[in-house]
């Protein structure tokens, strides 16, 4: 009975591998890399730069959130924004197409400094507004602390500030500290569960705002059914605490103007906690609250375009 359960086990895991496998091949597909690629420190880095060699517009450069990927940018808020500035997205290591080496940090300072790598690669003419969404926030935070001079300021879109104990319930099964259990579960439960939690699972993170019919192909939410998506998602969670109770004691040291948008009825970070917070130590911030959810680049575009262009005008 032992050998039998053995191998039923091995063939289960085996058909989960290749119907992984077989999904993730469907999906890079449907959504393939829309940019370029540059090495940075071992990550091949995935970026879209809308502008050209030479472009003197004032620049943003945009970093997305925990499983996300420059999608939740491209969707909607991008072609709100081409037309005045100089828009780069970035795929951060371990999402999106961008490759993060085995060993490498996943911590928010070394996210931060890998940010201002990139930067500092496009070589552009003036420091750039840096916005981050979510986890992008709080290395957006550590770009601020760590690296000033990299950026003109920071604009920080239902971002994370603080710590969190107890992590929302639909990133709770990221929460796998062993690489091995971390990779086992990517090659055969993460995506069959993806399939079938994937729609509940958008409702809480975009709730209570509507989860757009297109967000599959045009907001790269397909993107998310790959193993390498699991696998830099959980790394990146396990990993954000690292960093994030030392900055909160730092935030009164930043120098570079932030700016904060953030809704009300946010159903993953609540606006009390991220928001308010940080406003009381960092008192100079510049927070503006709306009604809505977590996804405002994508269920908000004209608000947050509205939101970056008082925060970093263009003339």
């Amino acid at each position: 009975m032992f050998v039998e359960g053995v191998v039923v086990l091995g063939a289960l895991g085996g058909g989960l591998a290749l119907f992984t496998g077989w999904t993730a091949k469907r999906v890079e597909a449907a959504v393939p890399p829309r940019g370029r690629f540059m090495e940075i420190d071992g990550c091949r880095v995935h970026y879209l730069d809308d502008g050209a060699p030479g472009d003197t517009r004032p620049a943003l450069v945009m970093v997305h959130g925990l499983g996300g990927q420059m999608h939740h940018f491209s969707h909607s808020l991008l072609a709100r924004l081409r037309a005045d500035y100089r828009v780069i997205l970035i795929d951060r290591p371990g999402s999106g197409y961008s490759t993060r080496p085995d060993g490498a940090p996943a911590n928010l300072r070394a996210q931060a400094a890998l940010i201002v790598a990139v930067i500092r690669a496009l070589d552009l003419p003036h420091p750039p507004f840096l916005v981050g969404h979510s986890l992008g926030g709080a290395i957006a935070l550590a770009v601020a602390l760590d690296h000033p001079d990299a950026v003109s300021g920071i604009g920080l879109i239902a971002a994370l500030t603080h710590p969190e104990t107890d992590p929302p319930a639909v990133f709770k099964g990221l929460a796998i500290r062993s690489d091995i259990a971390r990779r086992l579960v990517a090659w055969t439960l993460a995506t069959p569960m993806s399939f079938l939690r994937g729609q509940a699972v958008l409702a809480a993170v975009f709730g209570p705002d509507p989860v757009p019919a297109d967000f599959a192909t045009a907001g790269g939410g397909l993107l998310g059914l790959r193993p390498q998506a699991f696998r830099g998602a959980s790394i990146d969670m396990v990993a954000v605490n690292d960093d994030l109770p030392a900055m909160v004691a730092d935030y009164a040291a930043i120098t570079r103007p932030v700016h904060m948008i953030f809704a009300r009825g946010d159903r993953i970070l609540n606006w009390q906690t991220h928001a308010e917070a940080l406003k009381q130590t960092l008192p100079a911030l510049d927070l503006t609250l709306i009604e809505g959810g977590h996804m405002l680049p994508v269920t908000a575009p004209d608000a947050v375009a509205a939101w970056i262009r008082r925060a970093a005008p263009i003339g």
